[in-house]
Formats: C-alpha cells, structure tokens, sequence
C-alpha cells in the first residue's frame, strides 16, 4: 500500500489487521475476486470484513491522548455511474484491542464499472488539544487500504426496470425495450434506460438469474445485449458530430458510445461504418451480429 506524507504524525500499518473483503453469495462467502463476469445491475451485492485496531498503540503513536475517539469508515465509489456514498461507519472509543464488523449491502443499480472499496481509520471528533504534530481535524486520516471489484456481465451495462408494458405504450407482447435520451453531452446513466416487460417471463428471469445464468438465460441475454448495441450505436450514427477526434465528458454518453464503437468496430471508421448503415441497414446488422458475438459462449 503507498503511503502518503501527511502533516501530522500517523501510526504503524501494523495496528491496524484488516481481513479482506468478502462476497456473500446465495451459497456461502468467497473471497473478492477481481471481477464478476455475470453482474448486471438488477444484482445487490453484500460485503463482509472485520478489522481489529490497536487502540492503544493507534494513539499513542499517534500522540493523542487515551480518551480520543477514532472511527472505521468504508465509503464506496462506482466508476460506472459516477456516484459514491459512505458503507458503513463503527466509532471506536475504548482501549485495548477492537474489532469493527462491517457488512455492507450496496444496491446494484447505483453501481457499475470499477467498484472502489476505501476503507479507513479516522479521527472521529476535532481535538482542540491536540499537539502541533498530531492530527487535530475530525476525519484526520491514520489508515486506509482499497479493494477493487470490476463488474461486467452479459447483460448490457446500465440502469434497468421491470415493468408491465401493459401499462405503457409499448406492444403488451414486448420482450424489452431500451430508452436512449437526450444529448450526447448528457451523462449516461440519466440518457439509457432498459426496460423489461415483466409478462415475458423468459426476459424476466433471464435477468433475475444474471449472476448464475442457465443456458437458456445465457442466449435471452446475449439477445438483449446485442439489440441494444445496435440502437445505441443507431443512435450514435445518426449524430453528424458523434467522429473519431470527438471529445465528450467523461461519463458521457457521447463517451460511452465512442467506447462501444471502438470495441465493437476496432478497425473500421466512423464514417465508413454510418455510410453501411445508412446504404444497407440489413448488412449492418448482420456485421454488429459478428461483432459482438451474439449467442457466443464465453
């Protein structure tokens, strides 16, 4: 872990023995991998660890006196929709060996992309008494470490709903239907929005079991991904400024959109690829097919 030069003294890194994250699973807990190939984001996940401080070495090293009181804070951030919170915060305020049980539950559709798990020991309240060299603001930071969890999955990677198309305007028989709205400037995850009929029951339980797909879930989601891909792009093609030397926001749409047709079409230009479309939307089709892989097993 890098250590940063901070202007007050801090403890050892060995006061503090922090287990690692846990993913509990409908089946039991395992270790945080490294990323989750089937998350979507109608998929919560619940953390676990423990983390025991030395209490009376934290301070002292610290050099603040035996009544200050310190905090374990998890804070979570998701670089996939650009929105972050506090997990979990346990107060620590007696002496000698503690132990804090963190187990977070963070909902799926808030997440997306990177997730960062910072977890750190602070300050809790401002010491006015505290020494010229010893950390005196509430929040101060004596420790830290970050876990990280890449989510991915089959199915396409924004906000979703399931609703009954009956009380909508879309066909009562629809198995889904994708909302791409406003401006490429506008930030993804207020532009799409996927819809699925709750009546199919085939598309329903396709997402509901993402995290652990059945064959049949597989290819349901696979269909999904692959219809949404050409709207989104569809819609790319059709904005005269959406080039290759085009700089959006990050967290953009126009941004993600240029990812997904980078990813989609590596070798190929914008220019060309929106003349395809437009003069033969039927070999576009079939060529966004071949992209990306539908029905392909991974």
């Amino acid at each position: 872990m890098t250590r940063r030069v901070l202007p007050y003294r801090v403890p050892s890194e060995n006061v503090v023995v922090a287990e690692p994250w846990r993913l509990v699973l409908e089946d039991g807990e395992v270790g945080l991998p490294e990323a989750l190939p089937d998350w979507d984001y109608q998929m919560d996940l619940l953390m676990r660890r423990s983390v025991r401080v030395d209490m009376d070495r934290a301070r002292r090293q610290s050099g603040l006196p035996k009544d200050a009181s310190l905090m374990l804070s998890a804070v979570w951030t998701a670089t996939g929709s650009n929105l972050s919170g506090p997990a979990q915060h346990v107060r620590l305020t007696e002496a000698g060996h503690l132990t804090a049980e963190f187990d977070v539950c963070l909902r799926g559709a808030d997440l997306g992309g990177l997730l960062l798990l910072d977890t750190a020991l602070v300050l809790a309240d401002r010491r006015n008494d505290a020494r010229p060299s010893s950390p005196r603001r509430a929040g101060s930071v004596l420790w830290s470490d970050r876990a990280e969890l890449r989510l991915q999955g089959d199915a396409p990677q924004f906000p979703m709903a399931v609703i009954d198309f009956a009380r909508t305007s879309f066909p009562d028989d629809a198995a889904w239907h994708l909302q791409v709205s406003g401006g490429l400037e506008h930030a993804t995850m207020g532009a799409l929005l996927l819809l699925v009929n709750e009546r199919n029951t085939v598309t329903a339980t396709a997402f509901q079991n993402a995290a652990k797909p059945r064959p049949v879930d597989r290819i349901v989601l696979s269909a999904v991904y692959t219809d949404a891909a050409r709207i989104m792009i569809e819609h790319a093609l059709t904005h005269d400024d959406f080039t290759e030397d085009a700089e959006f926001p990050d967290g953009s749409l126009g941004a993600t959109l240029l990812s997904l047709f980078d990813q989609l079409f590596p070798d190929q230009s914008i220019t060309d690829v929106r003349l395809r479309q437009r003069q033969s939307p039927a070999l576009f089709a079939s060529d966004l097919q071949a992209a990306v892989k539908i029905f392909e097993v991974s």
